[in-house]
């Protein structure tokens, strides 16, 4: 007989948290008694987690969340796992949900979302920018065709290298439109929101991420390249949620997909 599956949930919410500390407290009880793991930060901008248990507890924590204003919408990302992915169950209260250094408006200012199914289009127009908001080491193993690197190793780097961009587009007398995306949307709703507040109007983002499309978008319709780098225990997926063939580097951590890598952690010892 086989073992029950192990669900796993993936989320985030914008919405106004009047008391974080209180929504993280009820967070952990309800969490602890439904024998959840994983984690969860609160912040007064909202709500972001990956938590995983039984199928009948994930989605009843999940209910409950939908229960508080402003949570209504809450759309998880789900895959099941054969053992629980995590050891322990966090719920901490932080400044921000995703960190990105600098305040923006990310429930009502971030830019206009794209569905899978149009992304082609818009990234393909040559007068659209498109930019991969995530890690160095993540687009390293895979990104859109013609995106540009922001070669940032956090997304707190990432206004710092816009402002720059920025400078120069408009040395250039332009202010193109601009395409965003990143693993799962997060880091889009603030991105986006950051780069509107820039004076920037034709902003838009992909609905859902880089999961969204490979999980949508056959392969052969496909403007991906390479494999999506996962912070779970799957590491990399393709087109279709099929696992790829990335790996962890066992020295630095950072996900690789062939044996010359060229591992800089041993460095400055």
């Amino acid at each position: 007989m086989s073992a029950d599956p192990i669900r796993v949930a993936a989320f985030y919410r914008f919405a106004q948290v009047g008391e974080p500390e209180t929504l993280a407290a009820w967070l952990r009880e309800a969490g602890r008694a439904l024998d959840i793991k994983g984690s969860i930060i609160v912040a007064s901008e909202g709500a972001n987690g990956t938590i995983a248990g039984a199928p009948d507890a994930v989605a009843a924590l999940l209910d409950s969340l939908r229960g508080e204003p402003g949570f209504e919408g809450l759309t998880p990302r789900l895959h099941d796992a054969p053992a629980v992915p995590f050891l322990r169950w966090k719920v901490k209260v932080k400044r921000e949900i995703v960190t990105l250094g600098v305040p923006v408006d990310a429930a009502g200012g971030a830019g206009a979302h794209v569905a899978p199914a149009d992304w082609n289009a818009l990234i393909a127009d040559p007068d659209t920018v498109i930019i991969d908001t995530r890690n160095d080491y993540e687009v390293a193993i895979g990104s859109f065709a013609g995106a540009i690197d922001p070669r940032t190793a956090s997304f707190g780097d990432f206004p710092a290298w816009f402002d720059a961009q920025a400078e120069t587009w408009r040395a250039e007398g332009r202010r193109p439109r601009i395409a965003m995306f990143c693993t799962g949307g997060i880091r889009c709703e603030k991105s986006t929101a950051y780069a509107r507040a820039r004076g920037f109007d034709e902003v838009y983002h992909l609905k859902g991420g880089i999961l969204a499309y490979l999980a949508e978008i056959e392969a052969t319709d496909s403007l991906w390249r390479g494999e999506c780098f996962l912070f779970d225990e799957r590491v990399s997926i393709t087109h279709g949620e099929a696992l790829g063939d990335a790996r962890l580097c066992p020295d630095c951590g950072q996900p690789i997909l062939a044996d010359d890598h060229d591992c800089t952690s041993a460095q400055g010892e």
